[in-house]
């Protein structure tokens, strides 16, 4: 592929720890925890922690996108 630009892919030059610092600003460990329902945001939450297990839970990565995609188009 020549052209690397994803102009419709929201998630396209953000970084995993980027999403994770961004919801955490905006909602917090706790609801964090109540909105997707991973044991990382509910028991001693840290960003180093929670990156550990996104990086090798697909399923979990995939939950915690979706919900900064959804964030970032309310503000929008």
């Amino acid at each position: 592929m020549h052209n690397n630009t994803q102009p419709n892919n929201p998630l396209h030059g953000v970084k995993l720890a980027e999403i994770l610092q961004y919801l955490v600003s905006i909602y917090g460990w706790e609801t964090l925890g109540l909105k997707i329902k991973i044991n990382c945001f509910n028991s001693n939450p840290s960003i180093k922690s929670c990156l550990k297990f996104l990086r090798r839970t697909p399923w979990a990565r995939e939950k915690v996108e979706k919900l900064y995609i959804t964030t970032i188009q309310k503000e929008h």
